[in-house]
């Protein structure tokens, strides 16, 4: 049985785009070839920092048919998670760190109706999912310290996406791996190679001179990575 998703995954952070152009920055991702949304909300708690909430989630829905994935950087998620999914979220991961009740908070977004998701900071082991497998759809490896975009990559997430990768194959239980964090064309194959199935890139799409340009170089990249 493959465990891994027929093919990889590209999803440009908004965190990155002008929140003035948002719809016609969506509109560009879309018409490269990007296959999901990223959708930073953060608390200014769980991380320094605040971005978008409930209504902008429920404008995004509206804006775009591509599936949206919000990440919760937020303390308390499960009193707000099952709500992204009714603003519109088809995805919705939550840190291991910030959810002393994760797997009540995942069973949460499943009966609302999405994708549960459980997000590992750099300094998390892969190993504390051991006793969730099953109860996940996707595991998001942060391969920076969350909070803020413009970060450079830990080159040590390859190795945990080669034990998270280890870990879905012992167990035989098909959930997906994405990381997010200082990803790029330079890095993009190598995610993949080692067991990646989706990447988060926010500057490299939409600070790039080019976006869709961008976009095509990564899936370029991403295609690869797959069929080495």
């Amino acid at each position: 049985m493959d465990l891994r998703p027929p093919a990889p995954l590209l999803a440009p952070s908004l965190l990155s785009a002008d929140f003035a152009r948002l719809g016609e920055e969506l509109r560009t991702i879309e018409a490269a070839g990007a296959q999901v949304v990223h959708v930073d909300v953060m608390d200014g708690r769980f991380v320094p920092n605040i971005t978008i909430g409930l209504p902008v989630v429920e404008s995004l829905r509206k804006a775009t048919a591509l599936p949206l994935d919000c990440h919760l950087m937020i303390v308390e998620p499960l009193r707000y998670a099952a709500d992204f999914v009714k603003a519109g979220a088809n995805w919705v991961s939550v840190h291991q760190e910030a959810d002393p009740h994760l797997h009540r908070t995942l069973a949460a977004i499943r009966q609302a109706g999405g994708k549960a998701g459980v997000v590992l900071n750099p300094g998390t082991p892969v190993e504390t999912l051991v006793d969730l497998v099953g109860d996940f759809d996707f595991v998001l490896l942060m391969s920076v310290n969350p909070g803020f975009g413009g970060q450079s990559f830990i080159p040590r997430v390859l190795d945990k996406v080669r034990r998270l990768d280890a870990l879905r194959s012992e167990r035989g239980v098909p959930f997906f791996i994405q990381v997010d964090g200082g990803v790029g064309s330079k890095n993009a194959a190598d995610l993949i190679r080692a067991g990646a199935d989706c990447l988060v890139a926010g500057n490299a799409v939409f600070k790039a001179e080019d976006p869709k340009a961008a976009v095509a170089s990564l899936l370029s990249e991403m295609r690869s990575g797959r069929t080495a």
